[in-house]
């Protein structure tokens, strides 16, 4: 098998393996293209929690994402953990410099634990670059951070939506898993359209990583072709079979299963 596109993942590291910056590695892999990265912290943690963060510094980052793109050149981009000022501005500025196409964000501001892993500098300035992505895939916590508006409903999901529209984002998919509901409802929405990805939740604690893992599916499919729209609807759909895997691993807020792919087609450079 040969891989389909060229993905670079901008993230941080999980020592458990169940999300960052090997959970991205993982699916896109499993989905058929080839993935690089460029890390940006490495974590300590297990499925219990995070111990430790060090930071990478912006300018290695900087090394990375450029020596990396000079080489191959990436169909799109992956951006998960960004932790302070500094690492936003070399990663953009980088991603200036190697004119990165397709870029998909994950505003990664706090861990399925509950520990937090971005300052709130760094989130004022996530706010001033979202004209700079194609999407943006927060989670209800970090769109309630992003907007300063209460989410209780699908109706104030696609209210926040729009919020972060104003701010300067072309597209927005806030996920719904955050929400007390029998029903999983996320949420893509731009200027032209509002689209509601439907599906029944699933019952388990193993969702670590389902974020990272969202937004490197999207980023896949995106990356061979898809629109962004359809390639929401798949990542939605292998993120679902792979929490449905309902795999057993650790104490706390076990991985998902990214052993479950889809085929996609497209011509490797």
């Amino acid at each position: 098998m040969k891989p389909n596109s060229k993905v670079l993942i901008i993230a941080g590291s999980d020592s458990s393996g169940g999300a960052g910056i090997q959970a991205d590695i993982k699916t896109i892999t499993a989905l058929g293209s080839y993935a690089m990265t460029a890390i940006t912290a490495i974590t300590s943690q297990n499925t219990t929690g995070v111990l430790s963060i060090v930071s990478v510094s912006p300018k290695e980052i900087s090394k990375q994402i450029e020596y990396t793109a000079k080489d191959i050149k990436p169909d799109a981009i992956k951006i998960g953990m960004l932790h302070s000022e500094k690492v936003i501005i070399a990663v953009f500025k980088s991603l200036k410099k190697i004119n990165a196409k397709k870029i998909i964000l994950d505003p990664v501001m706090v861990a399925k634990g509950g520990a937090k892993l971005i300052n709130n500098n760094s989130i004022q300035l996530i706010k001033k670059i979202l004209n700079r992505v194609d999407l943006i895939t927060p989670n209800i916590p970090e769109a309630e951070i992003l907007t300063s508006y209460k989410i209780k409903t699908k109706e104030d999901m696609i209210y926040a939506a729009n919020i972060l529209l104003k701010k300067g984002a072309k597209n927005v998919l806030i996920k719904g898993g955050h929400l007390p509901s029998l029903l999983m409802q996320d949420v893509l929405v731009n200027k032209n359209e509002i689209s509601i990805f439907k599906n029944k939740k699933i019952n388990t604690k193993n969702t670590h990583g389902t974020g990272c893992t969202l937004s490197s599916a999207i980023t896949s499919y995106y990356s061979c072709g898809k629109t962004l729209k359809k390639s929401c609807e798949m990542a939605i759909k292998y993120v679902n079979n792979a929490i449905g895997s309902k795999i057993k691993i650790g104490k706390g807020y076990g991985p998902i299963n990214h052993l479950n792919s889809f085929n996609i087609k497209k011509k490797f450079k």
